[in-house]
């Protein structure tokens, strides 16, 4: 067994040390959650053993093995996550003034960006002899870990929010899970499920503590990286809840520069909710940026955010910055994300084209300059939510009559009468 590629847990605010081999969630120095921990790695043994083409062909995460903190003789606990596409988005970026891509992450194994991250958790989890794992989630990070709990064979027990969307807490139920609502906020079942850690000892997957599972979403900035390395972005953009996210996409960008596999890294834009703007406050400077998160975009509805001091790091390493969306524009974002390329999101992640439309309009986004923006959720996760953008469907008679009062009854089947060629002017027109 070795885990000799990484040398050290480090912890972020004092930096103190810990063995990588033993289960250290956050640094015992400072209350509470305060000391989150950073994955120290010997890059030199990273490198010699990072021995795959980078050439765009990416069948999944663990590509990226060498980078990953698991023992080399783990076997990996993978569903396929990662290795997702990157798509041209035309018409999208017509909308916004910028030359656009999407990397559509919400096509991992569960519908979520999660997955990256969990398939670390289950793989450290069976190989170090743990029978059950845990979290706290809104609802994706829940599905997520049952999801690769059932692959793994571990038993799985979660903490959601009573108010997280009926939909995210079937799919968990699906995958035999136990899924246990807590009446109160998502910060009061995250505190719940660290108590039920050291009581009893569960392998905890919250990414804003176990320093691991930023590891594993670090792959999408290594993926980033490869893709882009002939046309590399002027900005990335991501949606922020607790921060673990985009600190971890900084990571694998700038690892990749480092090491030397590419030329440059781009400037992150993170986007939050108006009603959930923690991480956002603080890089701007507020001394009090601790909320109780209002926002439809249930992800990201993080009023104390754990990784706060990594999300902001990042900002600023890469000359990047933040910015806040209301929910109204998130969902227009939504559907403007869905009309125009085809592309589903959850609230949450249609919040990174809410924010390049907040940045054009504030300057900070130039005219044509090249955007990346990466969707963490399917929109199936959060059907209420998109309901709420388009309304009710257009309830016709079995009559051709009913559809020629709607589109006309041209020769060439051309729209016409009151209604689109889009269809978009019968949003809401439901009994």
């Amino acid at each position: 067994m070795t885990l000799d590629h990484v040398e050290t847990l480090e912890c972020t605010r004092c930096g103190a040390t810990f063995d990588p081999e033993r289960v250290v969630y956050t640094c015992p120095n400072h209350e509470g959650v305060a000391g989150i921990l950073e994955v120290v790695y010997d890059y030199d043994v990273v490198d010699d053993r990072f021995d795959a083409a980078l050439d765009g062909d990416i069948p999944n995460q663990w590509k990226y093995r060498a980078f990953l903190p698991v023992d080399t003789d783990a076997e990996p606990v993978t569903l396929d996550e990662g290795g997702t596409d990157l798509l041209d988005a035309p018409r999208l970026g017509d909308e916004l003034g910028v030359d656009l891509r999407v990397k559509n992450d919400g096509l991992n194994p569960t519908g979520c960006f999660k997955d990256r991250a969990t398939s670390i958790a289950a793989t450290k989890a069976r190989f170090g002899g743990q029978d059950v794992v845990t979290c706290a989630s809104t609802g994706n990070a829940a599905a997520s870990l049952a999801g690769y709990a059932a692959r793994a064979g571990l038993d799985c027990r979660i903490f959601v929010p009573a108010a997280a969307p009926e939909g995210k807490l079937v799919q968990p139920r699906v995958y035999g899970a136990d899924v246990l609502a807590v009446d109160g906020s998502y910060d009061e079942a995250y505190d719940l499920s660290l108590e039920v850690t050291d009581a009893y000892g569960w392998y905890n997957r919250n990414a804003a503590i176990n320093p691991f599972q930023i590891e594993g979403k670090r792959t999408v900035g290594h993926e980033l990286a490869e893709q882009t390395s002939d046309e590399i972005p002027d900005w990335v953009v991501f949606s922020m809840g607790d921060g673990c996210t985009i600190a971890g996409c900084w990571k694998g960008l700038r690892e990749f520069a480092e090491l030397g596999y590419v030329d440059d890294t781009p400037k992150l834009l993170g986007v939050q909710p108006e009603g959930a703007s923690a991480i956002h406050d603080a890089f701007h400077g507020a001394e009090d940026h601790e909320t109780v998160a209002e926002t439809l975009a249930d992800a990201v509805a993080v009023g104390r955010p754990r990784n706060t001091v990594k999300a902001c790091r990042a900002l600023a390493g890469s000359g990047g910055t933040a910015v806040t969306v209301t929910d109204e524009a998130i969902l227009d974002a939504e559907t403007l994300l869905g009309r125009t390329e085809g592309i589903y999101a959850e609230p949450s992640g249609a919040a990174p084209v809410a924010g390049i439309q907040a940045a054009r309009a504030q300057g900070i986004i130039d005219p044509d300059e090249s955007v990346v923006a990466v969707v963490t959720g399917f929109g199936l996760k959060d059907t209420q939510g998109a309901k709420q953008a388009v309304g009710d469907v257009t309830e016709v008679a079995p009559s051709l009559d009913d559809v020629a009062a709607l589109y006309g009854t041209g020769d060439d089947g051309a729209a016409g009468g009151d209604g689109g060629s889009d269809g978009s002017s019968l949003t809401g027109r439901g009994a």
